[in-house]
């Protein structure tokens, strides 16, 4: 071989060992972007850990935050809202009752008739809130509510007749008695400016007096209230209610003379349901991450509603993706679709349910959502299965934070099983203890659903755990709602609780 085939195979040689060099700088440096996006997910689950004893300084700190907020308005974040319901649905209410829900993204009217111990009928209408009213004026707000439950209560009855009207507002309100209150303040979006301190019923019964239909609020309530009336009404060993769905809170039945910031307080029962809205809930037992500080700034309501934050169906979502967005920027797991993952929100929670529960061998579903929902194209099945664990370190820490909520509620009313009550009281054995729930994440998501059980039963143990029961109530806020307007209107018969 002479000088130039001697020079052409060195140039060749040396160009097939640069070649190899870059591809195995390359596939060295897409390890190292691999590694990172790993470590990232490492990091965020134990952020996100959730073991038992964990769960039990929860439980123990939203005693402590209920005992606080009982004591004293502003003792705690806990607000632990007085209703002045006094009494709830016995399965003795007769007649012809309407409900409104108002409290997310949709509004419903529902008329329930109520007879011999069961529920006869019950029909509704549902209608979306139209986004420039969550930020509007409240006048024009319930203008929207009762011109829509005056055509359906037409459609339904068609007569002038007066009615009583049950009114789910699902909002933080400072109760005045059980049919008036003053909102506090909005959550879920609405931000209506000049409407704090206004008595909501009186604001909805004046839009129903301008719409002319004969019909008045006689029960206010939230959504876990009425969620409680109809569990009570369907089995009287129900002692709590529990939303969880856009949002999420919790109410219970209270002893009267465990409400010390309301001493002297006498009901006929000896007892009151207390809102707790438990969504402003917060403890540094909480297991907080970057990502949670991240999604808290984003929000209006910087600072609050921090238990809601990590655990409703509004905010799940967007967890899932400030994690994937970082992992993105951080590595190469994405490709170049990193910038698709910066807008807020653009993964729902919803999406992120149907990303962990698809049990497809190849991810199929995932690689849809990942394609035509967030616009990332080509994902490997180790990138959709990296995907598939971040949206379920977000569930599973959602809902055992939620059983670790609910049993706090059980170890403040002594049904937790533990040796003695919150309020010094010796306890025996567990009694039956069953709580309502009602909202779209547990009702709609069986993964969410049975990592909210299994807590319980860590927590509880398993014999306890077999007393207490979680019992789906559908239609409960609306429903409940009206079966409350039966046993609060003027010839009521006095239900108990």
């Amino acid at each position: 071989m002479g000088r130039v085939g001697l020079g052409v195979a060195a140039g060749c040689a040396a160009a097939t060992c640069a070649i190899a060099a870059v591809l195995v700088a390359r596939r060295a440096s897409a390890r190292a972007r691999w590694r990172r996006a790993v470590a990232l997910l490492r990091e965020f689950e134990e952020g996100c850990a959730t073991p038992p004893a964990r769960l039990r300084q929860v439980v123990d700190a939203m005693v402590v935050e209920m005992h606080a907020g009982l004591a004293s308005d502003g003792g705690s974040k806990l607000k632990m809202l007085l209703t002045f319901v006094d009494a709830l649905p016995t399965g003795n209410e007769e007649g012809i009752y309407y409900a409104i829900d108002l409290g997310g993204t949709n509004f419903r009217a529902l008329r329930v008739e109520v007879g011999a111990g069961s529920v006869v009928t019950s029909r509704k209408v549902e209608l979306p809130i139209p986004e420039e009213l969550t930020k509007g004026t409240i006048e024009e707000l319930f203008n929207f509510v009762a011109i829509a439950l005056k055509d359906f209560v037409e459609r339904e009855d068609g007569k002038d007749e007066q009615r009583a009207l049950g009114f789910t507002f699902s909002f933080p309100v400072k109760q005045t008695s059980v049919s008036s209150g003053s909102l506090i303040r909005w959550t879920k979006g609405f931000s209506i400016e000049n409407a704090a301190g206004k008595d909501v019923a009186q604001c909805l019964n004046e839009a129903l007096a301008r719409s002319g239909l004969n019909v008045r609020v006689t029960a206010l309530v939230n959504d876990t209230v009425g969620t409680l009336a109809l569990g009570h009404y369907h089995d009287e060993d129900t002692v709590a209610a529990v939303i969880i769905g856009a949002g999420t809170n919790a109410c219970y039945i209270e002893r009267t003379d465990a409400i010390i910031k309301c001493q002297g307080l006498l009901t006929n029962s000896g007892g009151m349901v207390v809102n707790m809205e438990w969504g402003n809930f917060w403890s540094s037992h909480l297991p907080r991450t970057p990502y949670d500080i991240s999604l808290d700034d984003e929000t209006q309501n910087r600072n609050d509603q921090g238990f809601e934050k990590m655990i409703s169906g509004i905010y799940l979502g967007e967890i899932a993706r400030l994690v994937l967005h970082r992992m993105a920027l951080e590595s190469d797991v994405f490709g170049d679709s990193a910038d698709n993952l910066s807008t807020p929100f653009t993964l729902s929670t919803p999406l992120l349910a149907a990303i962990r529960e698809d049990d497809s061998p190849d991810l199929s579903e995932v690689r849809r959502i990942l394609q035509e929902r967030l616009m990332i194209p080509d994902t490997p099945l180790k990138t959709r299965r990296l995907v598939v664990k971040v949206c379920d370190i977000v569930t599973r820490r959602a809902a055992r934070l939620a059983a670790a909520g609910i049993v706090g509620i059980l170890k403040k009313l002594g049904r937790d099983g533990s040796g003695v009550a919150s309020s010094g009281r010796t306890r025996g054995q567990p009694r039956r203890s069953v709580v309502a729930i009602e909202g779209g994440l547990y009702q709609g998501y069986p993964v969410f659903r049975e990592y909210l059980d299994e807590a319980l039963v860590e927590i509880l143990g398993e014999e306890v755990a077999r007393t207490v029961a979680l019992t789906v109530m559908e239609d409960g806020s609306g429903v409940g709602a009206a079966l409350l307007a039966a046993v609060h209107s003027s010839n009521r018969q006095q239900g108990s609780i």
